[in-house]
């Protein structure tokens, strides 16, 4: 079982990684696409920079309620003396899995912040993030909460998301395009999510010296191809086909912070999300989708900006509609 997985066994929530960091206020016509990912630093903060979903009450997975903080409030360089969030850490993170970090000030834990700490990533996609009594805080500002919450790190905790698309196609392989946008239609593979039965992109958190492309794939291959379940016949034969889809044309959509409501004041989700494009749709037909791991289905889906999907997933693949000319309103 996967490191997400594991969680969301002990506490009955695991929330996918790909949230966004600002979704600004659009009107309901199409119009060109602009920047809805922006990270803003502490000396930038700005009133269309703030994380939402990290505000969001209760906790998940708990009757935990954060400190209301205002918009005015978020921004570190806004004074408020009487921010006095809660500490929160669950239960299963303080226990200690491998793939977590021990409490602040135990012996023999000292960790490098803002630097590649052994085999653990404490970069941010960001840049240099700020510390206040040996703890990094949140470089988008204040969220209601201390402690670590669901996450393992503190800091940065990384994550991927693979975005695998193929072009929709009649019975006679022709690709199909939008009735009135008139550009081809677009589909990706989408997975429900067990703990809150939401559409989403797979994805998963990366492993301590584990490549983004690694990561990748595997969570892919676990949750949408149903991996973990294979003989080990079958998955020789599905690595194989994996690494030839992952060897296709591939883009890079967003990289960076993630507004997910499982942040907090020291620890916080960033995730690559990375478009794998099979053009002829010959490299997917081979492998059938099986829902596994976290996922409760899968299936192919068209994308386009009606889409209700998980999160910010929804504007991940508006980048890649727009990088490949495809239709989205």
């Amino acid at each position: 079982m996967s490191r997400r997985g594991l969680v969301c066994a002990i506490t009955a929530v695991s929330l996918t990684v790909t949230l966004s960091t600002v979704i600004a206020a659009r009107s309901s016509t199409c119009r060109p696409h602009q920047p809805l990912y922006t990270i803003f630093r502490e000396q930038t903060c700005s009133m269309s920079g703030l994380h939402n979903k990290a505000r969001t009450s209760p906790y998940p997975g708990s009757q935990i309620m954060r400190a209301v903080v205002p918009d005015d409030k978020v921004c570190w360089s806004v004074s408020w003396p009487e921010y006095k969030p809660v500490e929160y850490t669950v239960p299963a993170i303080l226990a200690q899995p491998v793939w977590a970090d021990p409490p602040i000030g135990e012996m023999n834990f000292s960790p490098k912040f803002n630097e590649l700490d052994g085999k653990v990533q404490r970069k941010s996609l960001n840049g240099p993030y700020l510390l206040e009594n040996g703890q990094p805080r949140n470089p988008t500002g204040r969220t209601g909460i201390a402690g670590r919450g669901l996450l393992g790190r503190w800091g940065p905790n990384h994550a991927a998301d693979p975005i695998i698309t193929r072009w929709k196609r009649d019975g006679n392989g022709t690709k199909q395009s939008h009735s009135v946008s008139g550009k081809h239609i677009l589909q990706f593979v989408a997975i429900k999510r067990r703990d809150c039965g939401e559409w989403a992109i797979p994805g998963g958190m990366v492993d301590p010296g584990e490549k983004i492309s690694i990561t990748l794939k595997r969570e892919f291959g676990e949750e949408a191809l149903n991996s973990l379940q294979k003989s080990r016949a079958e998955r020789q034969k599905l690595e194989e086909q994996l690494q030839q889809l992952f060897s296709q044309d591939h883009f890079v959509a967003y990289r960076g912070y993630v507004d997910d409501p499982r942040n907090t004041d020291n620890a916080w989700m960033e995730t690559e999300a990375v478009n794998y494009h099979d053009d002829s749709g010959k490299v997917m037909d081979e492998m059938p989708l099986e829902a596994g791991d976290d996922a409760g289905k899968v299936k192919w889906v068209d994308i386009k900006k009606q889409l209700q999907l998980y999160a910010s997933h929804a504007h991940f693949l508006q980048l890649v509609a727009e990088h490949r000319g495809a239709h989205w309103c």
